[in-house]
């Protein structure tokens, strides 16, 4: 089989997002298909570049700046996304069918492309949902109910609409969206993925470069913005100071990062490290120095979202440690499989007290390690989202 993966960012990004891509791309290929990743790229000089590694390939578009860009900049690119990428790769896209397209949210702004992919190549196809915007955004007070958030819902619409089947990342989700009598009938569960190998242990010193030395490093990593309420990390960073043996390394971008810097330089919170992003195996190789993975989402959320972050520390066997909104799957998931310690936000004396437990007992720690590894091969792995995939089409076909 053909299948074609339309993402908004793939390696050498540095988003999570682009390490799922990857990981899934390289695992249809594992399966026996051959795939086409087609991707946005604001660093080409050309129009559109195309690499390709046996069954692999991928076809890089020039846009517009997205990830990194002010919101107005980031809405126009994005708006723009299947217009662009149509109008510099479609004679190559036309010469090159698949019989499958597998495409991702975020963006929202595929469907377009995607229902035009759909009738040319008389293809199926399956959307990986893991971004309910604009709903999320109003839920936090990022949008008002107005023309613009309408203009999103209409995007929206489009890209559940040119879908066969939807795969949210949750039970929670699932309950949350079926709801809509445009997607009900096609929805379906599909946990977040990561391959368990991880690149080799490099000798590292991150510790030492940091500052870091003898400390117990609770480690952030991802994005920076509003859905995942900073404050929060702020608020236990504060809490945290009596205990300097602790620290917090935060690792990441995104729409918060120019004021939480701000403000952990106003509050001179010396325990709090903030580091732009890194590359995935730079990621990774910070993931197994360190020694406990936060969590933290908005209060205000009432869509279930469980962070991509929670694979890399799943794959280094960290010990988790996630203040989330109320309904959130992950509270079941890390309570189950005891991977992990979890309150609901904003109870941050709950949010301490499982931060300082893990601080002070080294056996939980190493009972978590061992979980976090069961837990990931069960349930997260992307051998499973791979074979999922291909099942759920094969049944709807």
């Amino acid at each position: 089989m053909r299948i074609a993966l339309l993402v908004d960012c793939y390696p050498p990004s540095k988003k999570s997002a682009a390490k799922l891509a990857q990981d899934l791309a390289q695992e249809f290929v594992a399966l026996g298909h051959g795939v086409l990743v087609v991707t946005a790229d604001d660093t080409l000089l050309e129009p559109f570049l195309v690499e390709t590694n046996g069954a692999l390939s991928v076809c890089r578009v020039r846009t517009g700046q997205i990830k990194g860009a002010n919101k107005v900049r980031r809405a126009v690119n994005e708006i723009s996304l299947s217009r662009t990428i149509w109008r510099a790769a479609g004679s190559f896209l036309k010469e090159h069918p698949c019989d499958l397209i597998v495409y991702y949210s975020p963006t929202i702004f595929f469907g377009a492309l995607v229902a035009r992919l759909k009738r040319l190549w008389h293809a199926r196809t399956y959307l990986v949902l893991r971004d309910i915007f604009p709903d999320w955004a109003l839920e936090v007070g990022q949008l008002r109910k107005g023309p613009i958030y309408y203009l999103f819902k209409d995007y929206e619409r489009r890209n559940y609409q040119a879908a066969d089947r939807i795969a949210v990342q949750s039970p929670a989700n699932l309950g949350y969206l079926q709801k809509r009598a445009d997607v009900g009938a096609k929805l379906e569960v599909l946990f977040n993925w990561t391959a368990s190998e991880l690149p080799p242990k490099r000798p590292t010193a991150f510790r030492s470069a940091l500052g870091l030395e003898g400390k117990f490093v609770f480690f952030y990593g991802g994005n920076i913005g509003v859905a995942q309420d900073m404050d929060n990390i702020l608020r236990l960073a504060q809490s945290l100071r009596s205990r300097s043996e602790a620290a917090i390394l935060l690792v990441g971008e995104g729409s918060e990062y120019a004021r939480l810097e701000m403000a952990i330089r106003e509050r001179a919170l010396g325990n709090v490290k903030l580091l732009p992003s890194v590359g995935q195996d730079e990621y990774l190789q910070m993931l197994q120095e360190f020694d406990a993975g936060l969590i933290t989402l908005h209060p205000g959320l009432k869509s279930a979202n469980i962070p991509g972050k929670l694979l890399g520390y799943l794959q280094c066997a960290m010990p988790t440690v996630a203040s989330v909104n109320s309904g959130n799957d992950l509270v079941q998931v890390l309570q189950e499989s005891g991977a992990g310690l979890v309150s609901l936000n904003p109870d941050d004396s709950s949010f301490l007290k499982n931060c300082l437990m893990l601080l002070d007992d080294a056996a939980m720690r190493e009972k978590m390690r061992v979980a976090s590894q069961r837990l990931l091969l069960e349930r997260f792995h992307v051998r499973s989202a791979a074979e999922q995939i291909l099942r759920s089409m094969a049944d709807h076909t």
